[in-house]
């Protein structure tokens, strides 16, 4: 019988097209309906490893993306919000946490997908209501999984016909390391594990492939499944390295021990199968799920020697934001209400300056197009506004207490200072996105707007610089030169509107790239409103 290659083709690679779709939406319709507090979560209950073994695995049950755990794990680690122990257990749970979708795929649910898909399209286009157009569109991705494994079977079943196929197949199990890159390949290439595994289970399950010789390629698709985890760590810091590397030793070992224990693994296999009577796909779905936890088991006793390995080698100081919050003692609040306050400013501090950092990357952006300069200023940005937060909500307790009256005075100026650091932060990003669409459209600013806006950034640089050191040193001088160089930019930017508009007069400049500059311009002057604002609370309330 001839093979019909083309039909082949259509069906798997379209099958492909809809898996993958069908998990992205669901994960996204599973985030949205649990909220946006999942980093938060994540963060707050991952104080030890085994709390966040424990993390990682319902962290990635409930978003139905152990890549997607493992991308937030590196941001967290990279922002300084977890240690490189503590995301090492994270990471290990996740592995664990992303074998129920095998064993959900060893059900026969595929007859009942294209139903199930009507169920989630009813609800995401006849409700309104966003909580159930979210469960809508986790409905609808969990039918849609079915529905792309159906027709990927589809199109490889006709497989087993060829001899050529069949004699590769059975040399996987006679060579298991050949069975290992194959995993790892084919996961490395469509960046999904569940993928990969739950074309593994199919495959097993039409007999195009022995127990023995699935293991293996079961084993690489753990190992393809860091190739996330990398991308996501290029350009972060060497935490967020050490983090992406510590999924890739986790799973390179593992499958280095059951390769070693490779036929005692089958035979286990086989023997459960037996007695539970297990169907084909649950006999992966139980080996994927035995290898990551005995994994876990394995090697959490070695956290500590992996942390000590990966930083001997990946050596280097780290540049990372530190997010958390140094100073806000709960305890003080009702103990001592003015030492409160007092941590309440060595943390607005702490903020100002990653201000001042901010606007230093954003100009060092603007002059060098170095996009490692953005990605540290929008880190910069993301502190910033974590610790309004964490800050705002510290002064809104101590607000309960009993005050007095010079207290209260700091206590209300200190409140005004943190929404201007933040308002701050919010326009050093908008110049970002203001460079950002420069270099998209492709237009280039003259010497002369070029020059302007380096005079007017370091003026303004300085000004936050002076402001938040007024604020430190309670410095009345400091806070009356804050709001005299805080006129001088006024009177440049009204200055370098009409430069600008000469320029346009007399063709120079281009009307896109004169946009961009006056709109650079007015987020510099509002920066300058912001430190005079802040000057002027130092002025009229000593802290």
């Amino acid at each position: 019988m001839e093979l019909n290659w083309q039909q082949m083709l259509f069906e798997f690679f379209g099958g492909l097209g809809i898996f993958l779709f069908a998990i992205k939406f669901m994960g996204d319709g599973l985030q949205k309906a649990a909220g946006n507090k999942l980093r938060e979560l994540l963060d707050r209950y991952t104080t030890n490893p085994f709390m966040g073994v424990i993390a990682g695995l319902l962290f990635t049950v409930l978003i139905q993306s152990s890549a997607g755990t493992i991308v937030i794990i590196i941001g967290l680690v990279s922002a300084g919000f977890m240690t490189l122990r503590q995301s090492i257990g994270v990471i290990m749970g996740a592995n664990i946490g992303t074998t129920i979708k095998a064993f959900v795929f060893g059900f026969e649910i595929g007859d009942y997908a294209l139903p199930i898909m009507a169920i989630g399209a009813f609800f995401i286009f006849f409700f309104k209501k966003k909580p159930i157009q979210n469960v809508g569109e986790v409905i609808f991705g969990f039918g849609g999984l079915f529905l792309g494994l159906e027709l990927m079977m589809s199109g490889m079943s006709p497989l087993q016909q060829l001899n050529n196929f069949t004699d590769f197949t059975l040399s996987m199990s006679n060579q298991p390391l050949l069975g290992v890159i194959a995993g790892t390949v084919m996961t490395m290439l469509i960046q999904s594990s569940s993928a990969s595994v739950a074309f593994l289970q199919g495959f097993y399950a039409e007999d195009l492939i022995s127990l023995r010789g699935a293991l293996p390629v079961l084993f690489g698709d753990n190992i393809g499944t860091t190739i996330t985890a990398i991308l996501a760590s290029l350009g972060a810091s060497v935490s967020a390295k050490r983090a992406a590397a510590s999924h890739v030793l986790f799973n390179v070992v593992g499958a280095f021990v059951f390769l070693i224990f490779l036929t005692p693994f089958t035979l286990y296999l086989e023997w459960i199968s037996t007695v539970l009577s297990l169907e084909n796909k649950m006999q992966i779905a139980f080996a994927h799920g035995t290898f990551n936890v005995v994994n876990v088991i394995l090697q959490f006793p070695l956290i500590g020697a992996w942390v000590f390995l990966l930083v001997k080698l990946l050596p280097g100081e780290d540049t990372m934001v530190k997010y958390k919050p140094k100073h806000l003692e709960e305890d003080f609040i009702e103990e001592a209400p003015s030492i409160a306050i007092g941590q309440a400013k060595e943390e607005i501090l702490r903020m100002g300056n990653f201000s001042i950092q901010g606007l230093e990357k954003t100009y060092a952006y603007l002059k060098l197009r170095n996009k490692n300069d953005a990605e540290e200023a929008y880190q910069l940005e993301d502190a910033i506004n974590h610790l309004d937060a964490k800050i705002t909500n510290y002064l809104v307790k101590i607000s309960s207490q009993s005050l007095s009256s010079q207290d209260s005075s700091r206590h209300f100026m200190l409140l005004d200072t943190v929404r201007d650091i933040e308002r701050i932060g919010d326009h050093f990003e908008n110049i970002i996105e203001l460079i950002d669409y420069q270099g998209e459209h492709h237009f280039e600013l003259t010497v002369d707007a070029m020059k302007d806006l380096s005079e007017m950034f370091e003026l303004t640089i300085d000004t936050v610089k002076k402001a938040i050191e007024a604020l430190d040193l309670n410095d009345n001088q400091l806070a009356r030169e804050v709001a005299e160089q805080e006129n001088v930019i006024d009177r440049m930017e009204r200055q370098f509107r009409k430069n600008h508009i000469l320029r346009l007069n007399d063709g120079v400049c281009e009307g896109h790239a004169g946009v961009m500059y006056v709109d650079v311009l007015s987020n510099l002057e509002r920066i300058g409103d912001h430190s005079v604002n802040i000057a002027d609370a130092i002025l009229g309330n000593r802290v």
